[in-house]
């Protein structure tokens, strides 16, 4: 039986760890659908993981990585026949169930989408799960009333991942975005990929008030913690806040006025969808959400190389997203 090359996280009474090593097939979780890896990604939680710095392993060991992209070998599902070209992601892939940092990877049909014509496969896995949750808040927003002629839109926490991806998304389709960053000297960078304007993210976080100045007909909020109690306090009236990360905390400390003087709604996002939603979101992806400077957001890293980029992660000295090629010949 061919082995096969992995990054494997595992737990100790020393603690976490990870590490390269190599597996056999028979050692793959059970699924309907057998992938051949070309490329994953590196999210804030893949570095969490990895890192043991954040409890989202949740058991033990376990391939990480929670997005990939590959060919299918072999499938028992209908839905999908050895050569498509695909794109796994979500549910308890990379955290309850072996990942994509891996040169295989065996996964339940529903955790699969085929890669919509209008996408290549180098840029489905830029977009990955980070893309995949940029596109449901936006389709979560407009379903609640956000539309262009509402106003700006705020986009926190703005050179990260998810975030660029979102503000890419959103000035295609015609928003005015308003990126806020604590690193003023990316301001070019978010300039290039469709920010209207650049905020200060220390301007959100010195109001006292239960409510501020309205100035945000919308926000994607990727931090949690004090910055999201910040954009609560300076939306506009009836303004739609989508809840997508809590890189600066999992607590909220605010006020019922937003909600009940402003009537803004804070919408959660979660990326453990149906498969009809989905199909839905990545057809949006390759159509009127597909973003344009995709070149511009993608880093390509050999496989060998993931440790260093999750420690950058960590260290907060990452721009955009980071791709990880896993099968060179991929």
């Amino acid at each position: 039986m061919n082995d096969f090359k992995a990054y494997l996280v595992e737990s100790d009474a020393g603690g976490v760890r990870a590490g390269f090593t190599r597996l056999t097939d028979a050692q793959l979780d059970a699924g309907d659908v057998t992938v051949r890896v070309h490329h994953a990604s590196v999210n804030y939680k893949d570095a969490l993981a990895t890192s043991g710095k954040g409890k989202i392993i949740r058991r033990f060991p376990c391939i990480a990585g929670i997005d990939a992209v590959g060919v299918v070998e072999a499938s028992d599902s209908p839905r999908f026949r050895a050569g498509d070209s695909v794109v796994v992601h979500s549910h308890g892939f990379g955290v309850s169930h072996h990942g994509g940092y891996a040169e295989r990877a065996r996964v339940p049909a529903d955790w699969v989408n085929r890669i919509p014509d209008g996408l290549t496969p180098l840029e489905a896995i830029t977009l990955g799960v980070a893309g995949y949750t940029a596109a449901l808040a936006v389709d979560l927003m407009e379903l609640n009333g956000c539309a262009p002629a509402r106003g700006p839109v705020a986009v926190n926490g703005a050179t990260g991942g998810v975030a660029g991806v979102a503000i890419d998304m959103l000035a295609r389709r015609g928003y005015e975005v308003v990126a806020i960053t604590s690193k003023p000297a990316e301001a070019q960078y978010l300039r290039e990929l469709g920010a209207a304007s650049i905020v200060a993210a220390s301007e959100l976080q010195t109001g006292s008030r239960p409510l501020e100045s309205a100035r945000w007909a919308a926000a994607v909020d990727n931090l949690g913690g004090e910055p999201l109690a910040g954009l609560l306090r300076t939306m506009n009236k009836d303004a739609v806040i989508a809840s997508i990360g809590n890189a600066a905390g999992i607590e909220l400390h605010t006020t019922v006025m937003p909600f009940i003087l402003r009537g803004v709604r804070l919408i959660g996002v979660n990326s453990d969808n149906d498969t009809a939603l989905r199909e839905h979101l990545w057809q949006r992806m390759a159509t009127d959400l597909r973003p344009q400077h995709l070149d511009r957001i993608r880093r390509v890293v050999p496989f060998d190389r993931l440790p260093s980029v999750v420690d950058d992660l960590i260290a907060g000295r990452n721009r955009g997203r980071a791709v990880i090629e896993i099968d060179a010949g991929g």
